[in-house]
């Protein structure tokens, strides 16, 4: 793996209302432009958007698909340097990310990659994310 390396990007994946809900539930945020409906779609956005955090969240499921990864030993999200959240996920929205490589480096306890991952929305003219994230791989 190399700097400048893509990878993805990663099937969609959708963000319905039962999704958006389940993460308020998981999260304690129930902000009505998350939940509510009708008073979303008198909102700013015309429906409820999912939560910024909710997109974030979906980083794993992409890269678990989209990057190499070795046999045996242990991953870890180790952190994240920057995120942004351009444009809002509205509900029913179909995202995917794909990820690029900014550094990689191996050490005696593994290697750790730091990835812009940037997500897109199926339709959507900016991303609705763009991350830069550190994985860590433990032998």
């Amino acid at each position: 793996m190399k700097i400048g390396d893509e990878f993805g990007p990663s099937s969609w994946v959708v963000v319905d209302q039962d999704r958006i809900n389940a993460f308020a539930d998981a999260t304690g945020d129930h902000q009505w432009i998350h939940v509510d409906p009708a008073r979303a779609a008198q909102g700013p956005f015309g429906r409820t958007i999912g939560h910024g955090y909710l997109t974030l969240s979906l980083v794993p499921v992409m890269s678990y698909e989209v990057l190499p990864h070795d046999e045996g030993g242990m991953g870890i999200n180790y952190g994240l340097n920057k995120v942004r959240f351009p444009a809002p996920v509205p509900s029913g929205s179909r995202v995917r990310g794909t990820f690029r490589v900014e550094s990689h480096e191996e050490s005696d306890w593994g290697t750790q990659s730091t990835y812009t991952v940037t997500i897109e929305r199926q339709g959507g003219d900016k991303p609705v994310c763009v991350a830069e994230v550190v994985f860590r791989h433990h032998k």
